[in-house]
């Protein structure tokens, strides 16, 4: 006889009471509570080091940066995530009375890990195509010098672009920011390895 168990399906009120408790992070999914990976140190390194370069960048405009720990939600997908880097342009539209989750990024950076990278190329970037004010995705691959970057040109349409090779620069579409592959990938090793 095989058993079969049954799913617990969650509110998304108790899912913010679990996770403000919880020891590691965990991904809201229309009921469900998905644990995430943990990430790598390649992962963090390439994450920070988008996010040194842009303020000093951007200073003195309106534009907001976020790092792992912010949540975004998704309201017609009912989906709570941590993306690796959000943009807001202007003030955060914060959802719920907490500023631990946002409604509005323009811009999100994922940077890619083998357990993660289906999803983020896939259903990820559907939920966030939902998000009115989202314009560009960034994928930054972890393991290789290689960046997919996706621009919003109208509703429903995308364009797509690889940028790939230790020489190569990544220009944003929907911010005035650029970032050299030297700098995204300073002071990674491709040789290390996630387990």
């Amino acid at each position: 006889m095989i058993l079969q168990t049954q799913k617990r399906h969650y509110t998304p009120e108790e899912y913010l009471e679990l996770e403000e408790q919880a020891e590691y992070r965990s991904e809201y999914r229309d009921g469900e509570i998905i644990p995430m990976p943990g990430g790598t140190t390649n992962h963090n390194k390439i994450a920070l080091n988008f996010c040194r370069k842009f303020p000093l960048t951007v200073q003195g405009q309106a534009y907001e940066i976020y790092i792992i720990d912010v949540k975004v939600w998704i309201p017609r997908y009912r989906l709570y995530t941590y993306p690796d880097v959000m943009v807001v342009k202007g003030e955060p539209i914060y959802e719920g009375t907490n500023t631990t989750t946002i409604t509005n990024p323009m811009l999100i950076v994922e940077v890619l890990s083998n357990s993660t990278k289906n999803y983020d190329k896939t259903d990820k970037f559907k939920y966030y195509r939902s998000i009115p004010q989202f314009q560009e995705y960034i994928m930054i691959d972890q393991y290789s010098f290689s960046v997919e970057q996706y621009v919003k040109k109208a509703e429903g349409e995308w364009t797509f672009k690889e940028h790939e090779g230790e020489d190569a620069v990544l220009a944003l579409h929907s911010i005035d920011f650029q970032i050299s592959f030297r700098d995204i990938y300073e002071r990674v090793n491709f040789e290390l390895s996630e387990e």
